[in-house]
């Protein structure tokens, strides 16, 4: 038996500033599954790991944080396909930065409608 008080983490709540805009984008970009859109918030579901629940929230607010100055990402995403979800992200004109190697796995971080950074990696 572990001591952990925790058994996992159940959801990750992101800040959008226009949920109707975000739940399209999460659902048609993104391809997530929408569990439920109550107006105020929305929850979506993963293949794995815990729900995604975007939140309408003021327009400053942001689901990332700065470290030396620079921003850094809160959530991060894998995929099985780094170099297939890069191209078809730039294809949806989303904001991507380039990818990264760090200790043998490729990641890049990319921006939604709200200016959430995220993390993708393989």
């Amino acid at each position: 038996m572990s001591d952990s008080l925790f058994n996992g983490i159940h959801y990750f709540r992101i800040p959008v500033v226009d949920l109707s805009e975000s739940v399209v984008w999460y659902s048609e970009c993104l391809k997530l599954k929408l569990r439920f859109d109550r107006g105020d918030l929305a929850v979506f579901e993963l293949e794995t790991g815990p729900l995604l629940v975007l939140v309408e929230a003021d327009k400053d607010s942001r689901g990332h944080f700065l470290k030396n100055g620079q921003t850094e990402f809160s959530v991060g995403f894998t995929t099985s396909s780094l170099n297939n979800l890069y191209e078809y992200l730039i294809r949806q004109d989303v904001n991507v930065e380039p990818i990264e190697e760090d200790e043998g796995h490729q990641f890049f971080h990319f921006y939604d409608p709200s200016g959430n950074k995220l993390q993708v990696h393989n």
